[in-house]
């Protein structure tokens, strides 16, 4: 054997153990480079489009990348994901908070203002009702008559005819003697008859003043001179509107509230017959603690507009009223150990409706509705980003709000200044500042990106009960 051959036999044995590393390599880092060169395959979408490889094709549909964005932390929702949650987005401003605590109130008439009790003026039976119970009615408007069977009114009526038919006699008489033509006779009868004349006029005066006091109005007594009939019946019209002077350009309208008697039926005077209101201006009646008395104090002095909103069915109405503590009440209740104090609630109608010859309406705010009031309780925090509740999210420590770019929406934590039921204070960094966020779904938004990332979900993580 030459020296050539006796390389080549030598070299044969590490070419050999060369490959088997190597393939041996290869195999084991398959994982690592065959995706490399192999082609992704094509997966059919819904719309029958295919979906192509999100590395080199990521947000060719969307806008273009910002400076910070992070996949993880942004969520894009479909038409169907906005209605779902309810989504609703905002501009942003810093302004300034004022803490308040929640006490509860309810929609009250305001004392001798909001109801006209209509009573029968005389003793009599009721012959006719006008109007049904729930309608409109206006001033001067016939709601029931009366067949008059008082007797001392029946007893005044006969006195002042018969005066009157006197006073009639006397004046003819008067007149026949003053044609006679002059004479010691004639002359001493006219005087005679003229004296006679004025006891009857101051006569007739006095009973009128007694007519008017028990209820009739001038046009009924000269209705009676007039006829030289007795009043047989009567009729009890709406009265007029009183303007306490509490609020101006106030719509009063008149509904009867309460019919309380029925054809036929005998009432005496001073009897109810049915009850008016006008719910043009109601009170809001709220009911403060003790320790709360000294702010609500301040409240009235000052003249802070209070929010005041509606409560149904357990939940806060989202519209709020700006009102003034109108007054405090002088004690405190001694059961519930509350401190009543009241607002002026103008109201407006919400129906007006004409059915056959019946007007209907009714109004937006109604005696014994609930209400909710928010007394302040600290000195405004100012230059803060003011949020409702469902704009953020909570999740252990952090506190997040979603930020709007685009078609899309980025997750952006923030420090939680305060926060109540109602409201969440945000601290002002200038980030959130002139920014669009959502104003809720906040909670929604969090979980489906910690179900996109894998991550445990605590179904009550930013969930306010």
């Amino acid at each position: 054997m030459n020296a050539n051959e006796s390389r080549s036999t030598g070299r044969a044995p590490m070419i050999l153990a060369v490959i088997v590393i190597a393939t041996i390599g290869i195999g084991l880092t398959r994982r690592q480079w065959m995706p490399l060169i192999q082609p992704e395959p094509a997966v059919e979408h819904p719309d029958g489009g295919h979906a192509h490889d999100d590395r080199a094709h990521a947000h060719d549909h969307g806008p273009p990348q910002h400076e910070g964005h992070d996949d993880a932390s942004a969520i894009e929702l479909s038409a169907a994901a906005w209605k779902n949650v309810g989504l609703r987005t905002r501009l942003v401003l810093p302004q300034s908070f004022v803490r308040t605590i929640t006490v509860p109130a309810i929609v009250t008439e305001r004392p001798g203002r909001s109801q006209v009790q209509l009573t029968a003026p005389f003793t009599g039976i009721v012959t006719h009702i006008y109007m049904i119970e729930g309608e409109v009615v206006q001033p001067g408007e016939r709601l029931f008559t009366l067949r008059l069977t008082h007797e001392d009114l029946v007893t005044a009526q006969r006195t002042f005819l018969q005066s009157a038919q006197e006073l009639d006699v006397i004046q003819n008489e008067i007149k026949r003697l003053s044609a006679v033509g002059e004479g010691v006779i004639a002359g001493r009868r006219v005087v005679e008859q003229d004296y006679e004349r004025l006891k009857i006029e101051a006569m007739i005066h006095a009973q009128r003043q007694g007519l008017l006091l028990h209820g009739l109005n001038d046009d009924q007594i000269d209705e009676i001179v007039k006829t030289r009939t007795l009043l047989q019946s009567l009729t009890v019209t709406a009265p007029p509107f009183e303007d306490d002077g509490d609020h101006e350009a106030a719509d009063h309208v008149f509904h009867v509230q309460r019919v309380d008697v029925q054809r036929g039926q005998h009432v005496s005077a001073g009897d109810t017959l049915g009850v008016l209101a006008d719910h043009c201006l109601l009170y809001v009646e709220g009911q403060a603690f003790e320790d709360d008395a000294e702010r609500l104090m301040q409240a009235a002095r000052e003249g802070w507009k209070i929010a005041v909103s509606q409560v149904a069915s357990g939940q806060r109405h989202p519209e709020a009223q700006k009102l003034q503590v109108f007054y405090v009440a002088d004690h405190v209740d001694p059961n519930s150990r509350a401190l009543k104090f009241y607002m002026n609630l103008p109201n407006n109608l919400v129906r007006d409706e004409q059915r056959d010859s019946h007007r209907f309406v009714a109004w937006k705010y109604r005696p014994g509705q609930r209400m909710e009031v928010k007394i302040p309780t600290a000195a405004p925090l100012e230059n803060q980003i003011v949020l409702p509740i469902e704009a953020v999210a909570e999740d252990g420590a952090e506190s997040f709000v979603f930020q709007q770019n685009g078609d899309h929406f980025d997750r952006v934590a923030v420090h939680l200044v305060y926060r109540d039921r109602d409201t969440a204070v945000i601290e002002n960094d200038g980030k959130l500042s002139g920014t669009t966020l959502a104003m809720s779904g906040a909670y929604q938004m969090n979980l489906a990106l910690k179900n996109r990332t894998g991550g445990g979900v605590d179904p009550h993580a930013g969930h306010t009960h």
